[in-house]
């Protein structure tokens, strides 16, 4: 029986919800540990995993039965119910709605995973928000900013 063969490199972006949710510095290599193994049980592959304290970035090679929508789902529904059961920050800890996803060829890999390794040194030059919108003119992503993230600058 033929099998289903892919090559599917994704970079989700995507970011906390409310100023006082930010991520916790030194709680991050938990969460990047977490967010693995929610990949891992989805029989996908975690590339890189790098997050600042108000967004994360996540390069996959995602397993094509699920969708990229429900996979996004889980790994920030999971990662939400980890967060608050640690109770690392006081209230409830959401992601906003919504996340970028951009795909990138095998030969991109190693650029992509350098540049989702050095997060904490690109952002002393841009902001989240400026990183945001460079990826969506660099991939051509038609966008209305009343539909964009609430970033906090």
């Amino acid at each position: 029986m033929p099998k289903t063969h892919t090559q599917l490199y994704i970079q989700y972006v995507f970011t906390v919800k409310g100023r006082k949710n930010f991520i916790p510095e030194e709680h991050s290599p938990f969460l990047q540990k977490y967010i693995r193994g929610i990949i891992e049980k989805r029989k996908s592959i975690l590339i890189a995993i790098n997050n600042m304290p108000d967004h994360m970035h996540l390069l996959t090679s995602v397993n094509p039965d699920y969708s990229l929508a429900k996979f996004i789902q889980d790994v920030k529904a999971g990662s939400s119910k980890y967060i608050n059961d640690q109770k690392w920050i006081k209230g409830k800890f959401q992601w906003q709605s919504g996340y970028g996803a951009f795909s990138y060829s095998k030969s991109h890999t190693d650029d992509v995973m350098h540049y989702i390794n050095n997060q904490q040194q690109y952002h002393q030059k841009k902001t989240f928000r400026e990183e945001y919108l460079e990826f969506l003119e660099k991939f051509q992503v038609e966008y209305e900013d009343k539909y964009l993230f609430e970033f906090y600058e």
